[in-house]
């Protein structure tokens, strides 16, 4: 099955996208200007959009840059300041659920503590 593991193959919702941001280690769930947020500790790694079907990860600037030059119109950099800082939009509808998962997992490290990051493996997930 494309996708594999416990995440369904494509199609995602924000429902899924709730359950993978949940997924990361210590993360938690806290309004952001009416949207929902999830953070490891005080710092979001995510946020659901309402409007439009895409969420935002905040990514290294350098991944941002080959991921978005890789895969256009599924990932983009957010406009402005933001997004010149790593904070990304992924229109979640368009992206395979592991992949996007990987993602997830990227933007949980990039915001994660580093007693954190030493106790929990950041390897992309590989399904099964």
């Amino acid at each position: 099955m494309a996708g594999g593991g416990r995440y369904p193959p494509v199609m995602l919702t924000r429902d899924d996208v709730r359950r993978i941001a949940l997924d990361q280690s210590e993360a938690h769930e806290a309004d952001h200007h009416g949207m929902p947020s999830f953070r490891v500790g005080k710092k979001i790694f995510c946020t659901i959009h309402q409007d439009h079907p895409r969420a935002m990860l905040k990514l290294d600037p350098e991944d941002q840059h080959n991921l978005s030059e890789a895969t256009p119109g599924v990932i983009e950099p957010v406009p402005g300041y933001w997004g010149r800082n790593g904070s990304t939009f992924v229109w979640f509808e368009k992206i395979e659920t592991a992949r996007f998962a990987d993602l997830m997992r990227m933007a949980w490290a990039q915001v994660a503590p580093k007693r954190l990051l030493a106790t929990v493996s950041t390897g992309v997930y590989k399904g099964g």
